[in-house]
């Protein structure tokens, strides 16, 4: 249980190519003396750059319903693992020169998932079932790590990894941080991404959405293009849990969480 003064304020930073980490922590530093933090972080530039390194090719798997999603063999779920360490250990180190303590969950994540041993795809038109990949949904999760660590002054910082029967699986960021903020009673979600936020027609600026009420939650999804759509989805699954207010915002801005906080973004009401 939260015994910290403090609200909790849960924050994805987006693990896409563009955010701009060093104004983030800056400003999770300030908002630092406000509310207690817990962050959650995608890896998948880290991944792609190990694939890169390692020969490996990236592939993505794109489910009937148009989600996509990345193929996670044995061998690129070792990557996932090494690229989790490499991110939430750059983390760790960037909120320390802040003069913050922050700590790693990567060896034993507080999310519980289920690994799906069959996935439906579309390949070449037709829908295919895929049975090697290690991605996983969410089950549960053991939040006495992080209340520890809120009440303890430090901020926990969680990758996309779950722990299942099958071993360690990736899990969408976005529907993790989605599913923390509702397990800790989060008042607010903020979602960093590379684009201000939900656009009707991307990348259009004159269909730039500010705001999506929950009843609107249906039109926004179909709205949502590519990554985005996990996005409004963990929106929607936040709010659902009990969650106030979320926000996908620019991690690119100035002082990114602030902004959100304070307006940038597109706005999802409960």
């Amino acid at each position: 249980m939260n015994q910290s003064t403090r609200p909790i304020l849960v924050v994805k930073l987006g693990g896409g190519q563009g955010l701009d980490m060093e104004r983030c922590l800056d400003d999770l530093a300030v908002l630092s003396q406000q509310y207690a933090l817990v962050v959650v972080h995608g890896i998948s530039h880290a991944v792609n750059e190990l694939c890169l390194a390692r020969g490996v090719a990236v592939q993505t798997i794109t489910s009937p319903t148009g989600h996509t999603s990345r193929h996670t063999t044995p061998e690129v779920r070792d990557i996932f693992v090494e690229a989790s360490h490499r991110v939430t250990t750059e983390l760790v180190a960037g909120f320390s020169e802040r003069g913050l303590l922050a700590q790693g969950m990567t060896n034993t994540p507080p999310l519980i998932g289920e690994r799906k041993t069959a996935l439906r795809a579309m390949i070449d038109g037709k829908i295919r079932m895929i049975r090697d990949d290690y991605s996983g949904t969410i089950s549960n999760i053991n939040t006495i790590p992080l209340y520890e660590a809120v009440n303890n002054g430090i901020i926990p910082i969680l990758p996309p990894l779950a722990f299942s029967a099958d071993g360690l699986l990736n899990v969408d960021g976005d529907r993790a941080s989605a599913f923390v903020a509702g397990a800790v009673c989060a008042d607010q979600l903020i979602i960093l991404s590379n684009v201000r936020g939900l656009y009707k027609a991307f990348p259009d600026e004159a269909s730039f959405i500010p705001s999506v009420r929950h009843t609107d939650m249906h039109m926004a999804l179909n709205w949502a293009q590519g990554r985005m759509k996990r996005k409004v989805l963990g929106a929607q699954e936040a709010l659902q849990g009990g969650v106030r207010r979320v926000v996908i915002g620019d991690g690119r801005a100035h002082a990114p969480v602030s902004s959100a906080l304070n307006g940038a973004g597109t706005e999802f009401l409960a």
